[in-house]
């Protein structure tokens, strides 16, 4: 849907950073083709680590899309209260649904201003390496067919294999395992 009036006060003003992990989560939606049509990807991206903390795919643009992404990342993830999600003005983001689903477990609602792109430029950085790795690899003929392809590189690939410059070479999944660890230990 078109951007409406926020339903929420843009919390993070561009700071893509967070010293911990459920801190600040981002989210967008992306669609590619396939040969049954459009798929979408809503993505939930934890600024600390980069990790993909939880996504949805399905053949429709909802708000049913956010929210399954949004629970998928809490069911993941467990402790999130008081964690920002900063998302576009999409429809989606906006919903009572979505409104419903962060009072549900204490999280913060965020969003950009309209036509606002840096606000998510953290998102779009990982929606151009699927688009690159994935999508523009070959035509997909059918759903099933993309959607393994895009799970199975987010949690392989990117989690596991693709070194990140802002972690210190590390992957996202790496860079978690040890900040937590010097975490318990300061503690």
């Amino acid at each position: 849907g078109k951007p409406g009036p926020p339903v929420h006060d843009d919390l993070v003003e561009r700071d893509f950073t967070a010293d911990a992990p459920n801190q600040l989560w981002l989210s967008d939606i992306t669609e590619h083709h396939t040969g049954e049509g459009k798929l979408y990807l809503c993505a939930i991206k934890d600024v600390h680590s980069n990790r993909i903390v939880g996504y949805s795919i399905a053949d429709r643009m909802t708000a049913k899309l956010a929210v399954d992404a949004l629970r998928n990342a809490v069911a993941r993830r467990g402790e999130v209260a008081g964690c920002i999600l900063h998302a576009d003005r999409g429809s989606q983001f906006r919903s009572r649904a979505m409104a419903r689903e962060l009072r549900r477990y204490d999280m913060v609602g965020s969003m950009g201003r309209v036509g606002a792109c840096g606000d998510n430029a953290a998102m779009e950085s990982f929606f151009a390496l699927l688009q690159k790795n994935v999508l523009n690899r070959r035509r997909w003929a059918s759903f099933d067919q993309l959607r393994m392809a895009i799970v199975t590189w987010i949690e392989r690939t990117y989690h596991r294999r693709r070194r990140q410059g802002a972690l210190g070479r590390l992957t996202p999944v790496e860079y978690e395992a040890i900040m937590t660890t010097t975490a318990s230990q300061a503690a």
